[in-house]
């Protein structure tokens, strides 16, 4: 699949960076960067979707410093900015390092596709097709059924990924049963050092590996006591946080039905589309998932989305969804095609 955008022609002039931020609660405002890449009259967009608010003012504030200007190809990008120093002091949490390298693979992406005049559908040669989603969020602690029941009374036939934690008792998983509405489950057991980390608990992965018997469940963390509570259900068992490129999916402790892919954590468009090569030939499934973007990294996950894996829970729902409250008119799945007449991008 790369061959067929790597000698893709990519003059760049300058770019520049813009901050964008959304206030979630007062406890928690998302910051992300918008890397703008200009050439030959055209501009190509991505974005960094870094979690850390101090490497999104770190980032902001060097500006527009690295010698991105000349003439390129897609593949001869990607190797100046492995000789660049795109975290001069290195992120706060290491994980976060692939995500700024694909806010400038994904603008150049789509600043190559805009100067050649076509969209990236058909340089690779896939159809998009409407996209399903679910609605990703956490229940609170200590649980709650709350923010379920707001937004299935506003949109009745939406379906969840949700966050299991230790909270989480017999009551509140009996109704999450009730609703009907589970389609993924992500154990967050492959997080480490961050505020969303969940131990591994092999009361919890057991209460909903049995309550949910056709859900997918996601980035379990596989110890001594965990392990033989999952086995049973291991043609169920996804992973995300862990999968970075091809041999991180070679190496995982068995062979997975089902992937999550997130764009931004494989960095380089080379490894991602190696990624899905590899799937498709092993002939395992893949759904996607997001990074809480604020900017047009949404839309082109939802693009990705939209050529491999079209039918599947991804995390990709529109921006609003992000809300603790519903808004009437929301987009609903499946999302239509949206999409511009070249480049990389969900619509305008």
């Amino acid at each position: 699949m790369y061959d067929r955008v790597a000698d893709l022609s990519l003059e760049i002039e300058s770019y520049d960076l813009e901050p964008l931020e959304h206030a979630v609660s007062p406890e928690f405002k998302r910051r992300t960067t918008v890397v703008r890449l200009r050439g030959d009259g055209h501009e190509g967009i991505g974005e960094d979707v870094t979690y850390s608010p101090e490497d999104q003012e770190a980032f902001q504030s060097e500006g527009p410093t690295l010698p991105l200007a000349g003439s390129h190809s897609l593949d001869s990008f990607s190797q100046l900015l492995d000789r660049l120093a795109l975290w001069p002091a290195g992120p706060a949490i290491e994980q976060f390092r692939p995500y700024r390298r694909w806010a400038f693979e994904s603008a150049a992406l789509d600043l190559a596709l805009r100067q050649a005049g076509a969209p990236l559908h058909e340089v690779i040669g896939l159809e998009p097709l409407p996209v399903t989603f679910v609605s990703s969020m956490r229940l609170g602690e200590p649980a709650s059924i709350e923010p379920v029941k707001r937004w299935l009374d506003a949109f009745p036939k939406l379906r969840f990924k949700l966050d299991p934690t230790s909270t989480w008792d017999d009551a509140l998983v009996m109704s999450l049963v009730k609703t009907g509405a589970v389609d993924t489950l992500d154990l967050k057991g492959a997080y480490k050092g961050t505020p969303v980390d969940q131990e591994a608990d092999p009361t919890l992965y057991a209460r909903v590996a049995m309550a949910f018997p056709n859900a997918w469940i996601e980035d379990p963390a596989l110890t001594e006591e965990t392990d033989p509570v999952l086995e049973p259900h291991r043609a169920r068992i996804t992973w995300d946080a862990p999968i970075h490129s091809v041999s991180d999916i070679q190496g995982l402790p068995f062979p997975p039905r089902t992937l999550n892919f997130k764009p931004s954590r494989f960095g380089s468009v080379r490894a991602l589309l190696d990624a899905y090569d590899y799937c498709g030939e092993e002939r395992i499934g893949i759904y996607g998932g997001g990074q809480f973007e604020l900017g047009p990294g949404r839309g082109q996950i939802q693009y990705l989305a939209s050529l491999f894996h079209p039918d599947m829970p991804n995390d990709v729902a529109p921006r609003a969804y992000n809300n603790a409250d519903p808004a009437p008119g929301l987009p609903t799945s499946p999302l239509a095609p949206a999409l511009s007449k070249t480049g990389f991008r969900w619509g305008e």
